[in-house]
């Protein structure tokens, strides 16, 4: 999320400038628009002379003036939210009742209140240019209306059509956030913003005209029911104060009633409401489009700074920034890229600093990339784990009694720290150590809060959670080993036993029995009355609710919304793996120090842990499925395919890597799974 009191440099210096620039351009293509939109309104086939001379007549009239420069005023607001709110990280809600907050939070209130209050307003701005029955909300009535020629009623055509308008800005504020309209993707391939803009101009067109028909739709059915039924059930009540001057009774007079279905169905009518909806959409996803378009151009990092004050804006410190996001996908796809395509700034990743000969901007862009890639390998870990002691609690919940309930513990995904040049025994260890040993901090993610499973949920079982929570010493085997003569198999890449799983360690060697001596007794815990009988209340509310069949619906998982939300910031991921990956491959004629070779084996060993976590993610239900496209969105959903750019960008960096090096691979020191999982590669096998 953009902030405009956000303090970064490139907040100030390189997005809001591009804000506005897209606003700018945004402004510019109005006339344009309105112009379309004048002749399309006034359309008439049997008088092609009459539509155009009046057509022109109506661009050059001072109603339109007007209109043009309130539409840039709205423009500006569009621009404004577009920059509040852009993400490049899409918020992807698990279950329906997490859906429902973020549509009922507040700001998104506000949010869909002024795009409804904006929408109105177009639409007043498009019945002024249409003119004719559209121009007023109220005229004056017809004789046969009243009796009274200067008496005003209302324009039911005009009112429909302010309706309409408030009703399609509300929608597109909604859509907005079902669909992640607020999202910001990358582009695979890099063009000019001009091809951009044109490339997706027919999608927006497209966009704007079929959503436009739906919303139509929607609305009219709405105002049916909502206002067109109240109206004739208060009909004896208007018909009997018609004759009133009061201002009250305004409503109660008609000019044109619409009252009936053939009425509301009239085809000029509705082929109004929809060239003014059109109208409405199309010039908030021109601005929508431009702004994705600016903000995701590619943006080139110094690698060395030429002078002391443009420190913090070279690629190895912008790597480091957590804050703001934009800023670091912007940097690693500039790693990406100049890791393929430019020698010279190769060179000077590859190159040492003066005095001293230290890689320092290797070291720094080479360990931020594998930081990167080992939180993701914990994450789904985590994940895994968490499903797998999930579905053991439930296959034992049928024989055994709730005596007590747990709470389910946050899982940690920050990345740790590699070594510089690591020995066999120091690489990445076990999985499950690595996911049980990270147990114990505070999430590091944002997005890692709703990978969990059905254990996060209110409705879950107490013996669920009292499994997964931290297992308490209740065997004497539990730590070290009693005898010395008992030897234990070391975990290998994924299998780990009981008790290093519990210990969140792998013992690799005996270990003498802990003396014996006098143990101080247990503390007595015992919970107090009044916190068991609400404990004991608490579960037999959550028993209740559990049965509820509208309840559950809420709280269910969506099927492949975790697998969405555990690869939601996988473009990052991407452009690591490619950035490492070509650096790699490039140092095998480049590095004239050999700077890489030292973080080969991590570089190694970080890639096979991730390949292994990503295909046993993928053996999970629902996480192979491929979501449906939908044709007529401008919401991005790339981010629901990003899992599977990311396993093929994984596989392919190995693969890059392996052809290059070839038979050199056997003289890196890596664990004996590794270079078995090397070797697949190697022959080509995976």
């Amino acid at each position: 999320m953009f902030s405009l009191k956000h303090s970064c440099w490139f907040i100030r210096k390189v997005v809001c400038w591009r804000a506005v620039a897209s606003i700018a351009w945004s402004v510019l293509l109005l006339p344009v628009t309105t112009a379309i939109f004048v002749f399309l309104s006034r359309f008439s086939l049997l008088h092609p002379i009459q539509w155009i001379s009046d057509s022109l007549a109506l661009l050059t009239a001072s109603s339109t003036i007007f209109s043009i420069v309130l539409l840039s005023g709205v423009v500006l607001v569009i621009g404004f939210f577009s920059l509040e709110s852009y993400t490049v990280v899409p918020s992807i809600p698990c279950t329906r009742i997490a859906l429902l907050g973020k549509v009922l939070h507040p700001r998104q209130c506000i949010h869909s209140v002024v795009h409804a209050a904006v929408g109105m307003l177009v639409s007043w701005c498009a019945a002024i240019t249409i003119g004719d029955r559209y121009r007023a909300l109220g005229s004056p009535c017809l004789q046969s209306e009243s009796k009274d020629a200067g008496q005003m009623c209302l324009n039911e055509y005009h009112l429909l059509l302010l309706l309409s308008g408030a009703f399609m800005g509300y929608s597109h504020s909604l859509l907005g956030v079902v669909h992640n309209m607020n999202y910001v993707s990358f582009p695979a391939i890099q063009q000019y913003k001009y091809l951009r803009f044109k490339g997706s101009l027919s999608l927006v067109v497209k966009c704007s005209a079929v959503q436009s028909m739906y919303a139509l739709r929607n609305y009219l059915v709405l105002y049916f029911f909502f206002v067109l039924m109240p109206v004739l059930y208060f009909s004896p009540l208007c018909m009997t104060a018609i004759d009133s001057s009061a201002p009250l009774f305004f409503w109660c007079r008609s000019l044109h009633a619409l009252d009936t279905l053939a009425g509301l169905l009239d085809f000029s009518l509705l082929y109004h409401l929809w060239i003014a909806g059109t109208f409405l959409l199309l010039t908030w996803y021109i601005t929508v489009l431009l702004f994705r378009i600016y903000v995701s151009e590619m943006h080139s990092f110094p690698v060395q700074p030429s002078f002391a004050e443009e420190a913090d804006g070279c690629l190895p410190k912008v790597l480091l920034c957590k804050e703001p996001a934009i800023m670091k996908f912007l940097a690693l796809q500039d790693l990406a890229l100049l890791s393929q395509h430019s020698v010279m700034r190769r060179l000077e990743v590859f190159s040492l600093s003066q005095p001293g000969g230290h890689p320092h901007n290797w070291n720094a862009i080479s360990k931020e990339c594998l930081s990167l890639l080992t939180e993701l390998t914990q994450r789904l870990v985590a994940h895994h784990d968490a499903v797998a002691s999930n579905g053991r609690a439930k296959s034992q919940s049928s024989s055994s009694t709730e005596t007590k309930s747990g709470s389910w513990g946050s899982v940690s995904s920050g990345a740790t720290d590699l070594p510089k040049t690591p020995l066999p025994s120091h690489i990445l260890k076990t999985p499950g150590s690595v996911f049980l040993r990270s147990s114990v901090g505070t999430l590091h993610s944002p997005l890692t809060a709703p990978f969990t499973p059905d254990l996060d949920s209110p409705f879950s079982s107490p013996s669920i959670r009292r499994l997964t929570a931290p297992q308490e010493p209740s065997s004497p085997w539990f730590g070290t080993v009693q005898s010395p003569h008992v030897m234990r198999r070391g975990p290998k890449l994924w299998s780990a036993s009981t008790d290093s799983q519990s210990n969140g360690s792998t013992i690799a060697s005996p270990a003498p029995a802990a003396a014996p001596g006098p143990s101080p007794p247990p503390a007595d815990h015992k919970p107090s009355f009044l916190s068991q009988w609400l404990q004991n209340r608490k579960e037999q509310v959550k028993g209740f609710m559990a049965k509820r069949v509208l309840v559950m619906y809420l709280f269910n998982k969506l099927p492949e919304a975790t697998s969405q939300a555990l690869f939601a910031d996988s473009q990052a991921h991407i452009w690591a793996l490619e950035g490492l990956s070509h650096l790699v491959v490039a140092s095998y004629s480049e590095d004239r120090f050999g700077v890489v070779q030292t973080t080969l084996p991590s570089i190694l060993s970080t890639m096979l842990v991730l390949q292994e976590a990503v295909d046993r993610h993928f053996k999970l239900p629902h996480a192979s499925s491929k979501p449906l496209r939908s044709t007529c969105s401008m919401g991005e959903s790339t981010y629901k395919t990003l899992r599977f750019a990311m396993r093929a960008a994984l596989k392919t960096a190995i693969y890059r890597i392996t052809n290059t090096f070839g038979e050199h691979l056997h003289a890196v020191q890596m664990s004996t799974d590794h270079r078995k999982r090397l070797q697949q590669f190697l022959e080509y096998k995976e």
